[in-house]
């Protein structure tokens, strides 16, 4: 693929309907279209916690492709926890929320990020599927801490059952890695692979 011009603005599409990763993405001098893939996770099952993140960004991405046209960038992702060796997604209740807490306070998990780009240009097509992976520590909360955060409703509704970019923040003592990764999009990976594909990353700038 030819690479793309630095003074050339390509247009850009985020498969996602996270208000996390825009906002991210947004801070960083970037203002994608927002389509939403409507793919249901549930149909995708892997052990393998890194694979997990991998596939689900992937066909997250794919499910988007058929309704662009012209030259473009495309962005899926997606986030588990890889936590005692399992993946754990979205809690979904206020019980496994809970129930989840329990086992991390004190402890430290994984969370991966799968990474789904696609670039057209010109009639021809690069995809490429990575995933960031940044540690997190969680402080030894006590239960009436997790009770009252599940009953936020937060914790529920996110990939691991919590964030640090919100009332989680506070309940996180450490992160190694990236922690816009945390958040669900690492901006150097992307960046990177962006650039893989023949872009300069200025070119997604608003």
């Amino acid at each position: 693929m030819a690479d793309v011009p630095p003074d050339v603005t390509v247009r850009f599409i985020l498969a996602s309907k996270s208000p996390a990763r825009l906002a991210v993405l947004r801070r960083a001098g970037l203002d994608p279209e927002v389509i939403v893939s409507g793919f249901d996770e549930r149909q995708v099952r892997d052990t393998v916690p890194t694979r997990l993140a991998a596939r689900l960004a992937e066909f997250k991405g794919i499910a988007v492709l058929p309704q662009l046209e012209g030259d473009f960038v495309l962005l899926a992702c997606d986030s588990v926890l890889e936590f005692e060796g399992r993946a754990h997604g979205k809690p979904g209740s206020k019980e496994a929320a809970i129930e989840r807490w329990r086992r991390m306070r004190g402890r430290e998990g994984l969370l991966h990020t799968g990474h789904f780009v696609a670039v057209r240009q010109g009639g021809e097509e690069t995809r490429f599927t990575r995933v960031g992976s940044t540690v997190v520590r969680f402080a030894d909360l006590s239960d009436d801490e997790i009770e009252a955060y599940a009953a936020t409703g937060e914790p529920q509704r996110v990939a691991g059952g919590f964030t640090i970019d919100g009332r989680g923040g506070a309940y996180v003592t450490a992160v190694e890695g990236d922690p816009y990764n945390v958040v669900g999009v690492s901006l150097p990976l992307f960046r990177q692979m962006v650039i893989d594909a023949g872009v300069p990353w200025q070119a997604l700038w608003r």
